[in-house]
């Protein structure tokens, strides 16, 4: 097809039926399509259909010239909800994603200063994360509603962490790990230790036997440990799940409450919901 015989408005709307991807490399086949391919018009067709409201709740308001410069801006995590939550879009598909903040989150006897310290890091989006002093019982939960996600996508979430230099007892039990809408529910298990701490400790040594008989107490599922992100911090995967559209709560869990030793040291920025890639 010669799109060059076509009008300007009708490739435009050709091209809003294909992907931001699409509509980008559309520009190598003229200096026509390439126009088209940056109009408004196309723009705003993958930008997520309730991205007014998005913009209303930015703590720092967005300047931009076109809808094109705003999907890139918005691919780009930015703080919304009066800096709890960040808001990002998938580059290749608008899809939506969400970053819960510790603050968002249920995290048993954060409020106790005893258990956890609440406190600013310069390499988080968040004014502040909260790190574990010390506990026996270990509970993170979060919440989010489909409504709140893009439509017919799978998504998984994903508890976003550091790990302190005193850091221990963490990985002594593994930690049990779901994601649960509706009546679906995503199961797993998780060893809360850096990759490079794979090999036995003597803490790990001396409390195998223990070890062992409370391990035979937990659910078996996949078993998963946390990977460095590109900006520095540890992701565990949570679980995935479909969002078919409709208005449900999706909930987020990990927990290690099985063992009674002690564990420290676990920094907790949030959790993260995004498309699966």
């Amino acid at each position: 097809m010669n799109f060059e015989l076509l009008p300007q408005d009708c490739i435009s709307h050709i091209l809003s039926c294909t992907s931001p991807r699409d509509a980008c490399r559309s520009g190598l086949v003229s200096t026509t399509v390439r126009h088209a391919g940056d109009s408004d018009s196309v723009w705003e067709k993958f930008l997520p259909s309730d991205y007014q409201e998005i913009l209303s709740r930015l703590v720092s308001p967005l300047v931009f010239a076109s809808k094109k410069e705003l999907y890139s801006k918005l691919c780009r995590p930015l703080l919304i909800d009066e800096g709890r939550k960040s808001f990002s879009i998938s580059k290749t598909t608008g899809e939506k994603g969400y970053t819960l903040s510790a603050r968002n989150l249920s995290i048993t006897w954060s409020s106790n200063a005893l258990y956890w310290s609440w406190k600013p890091l310069l390499q988080s989006r968040f004014a502040e994360t909260v790190e574990l002093r010390t506990i026996c019982w270990l509970e993170i939960q979060g919440k989010i509603s489909t409504c709140m996600l893009s439509p017919k996508t799978t998504y998984r979430a994903y508890l976003i962490v550091k790990f302190a230099d005193r850091a221990y007892g963490l990985d002594a039990l593994p930690s049990e790990v779901s994601v649960v809408v509706g009546k679906h529910q995503s199961q797993g298990i998780a060893y809360l230790r850096r990759p490079e701490s794979n090999r036995p400790t003597l803490e790990r040594v001396c409390f195998l036997n223990r070890i062992e008989a409370l391990r035979s107490k937990v659910s078996k599922g996949e078993e998963r440990v946390p990977h460095e992100r590109e900006d520095g911090w540890f992701e565990v995967e949570l679980g995935e799940f479909y969002n078919d559209g409709g208005d449900e709560e999706v909930k987020m869990s990990l927990r290690e409450v099985k063992g009674v030793h002690l564990k420290g040291g676990l920094i907790v920025e949030g959790i993260e919901i995004r498309p699966k890639d």
